[in-house]
């Protein structure tokens, strides 16, 4: 299934920027680099604070990402809806990530008017072989306004 974009990637960066700044606590870490139809990618440039003992990404980052990366592919498809909010969110973690980038492929499987559903694959930039996979279900309020 394929759904047209409204929103590019520097619309959708503006809108994290100027809702979500807190995004940035640790220093700009997640970019939005790609916005396609159906489909949005979220970048994690780990750094410190995003480790855990043990020298791996964190469980907690990893869930970020994939919550990053579901709120961008859809507020590219509806527009820029703050209150568009995610209602569960599911991840497995398949294998410990090493410090460095990541990327999170967001692909929506359902856009509907109050329900939108993805599935995200995290992994390297130059590896197919994922290090996590998540699907997120948000709700979208029936006032896009």
């Amino acid at each position: 299934m394929s759904f047209a974009p409204v929103m590019n990637e520097a619309e959708v960066e503006a809108f994290l920027e100027k809702e979500f700044p807190q995004i940035h606590l640790h220093g700009r870490a997640f970019t939005v680099t790609k916005i396609a139809p159906g489909e949005a990618v979220m970048r994690l440039d780990a750094s410190e604070a995003h480790l855990r003992p043990g020298g791996t990404v964190s469980g907690p980052t990893l869930f970020s990402l994939a919550d990053l990366a579901a709120y961008a592919a859809i507020l590219a498809h509806i527009g820029p809806v703050a209150l568009a909010v995610t209602t569960n969110l599911s991840i497995n973690f398949l294998r410990m990530p090493t410090p460095g980038t990541l990327l999170g492929t967001c692909r929506i499987l359902k856009l509907g008017k109050r329900l939108a559903v993805t599935e995200i694959a995290i992994a390297p930039p130059d590896d197919d072989a994922l290090v996590a996979h998540a699907t997120a279900t948000y709700s979208i309020p029936p006032d896009r306004t």
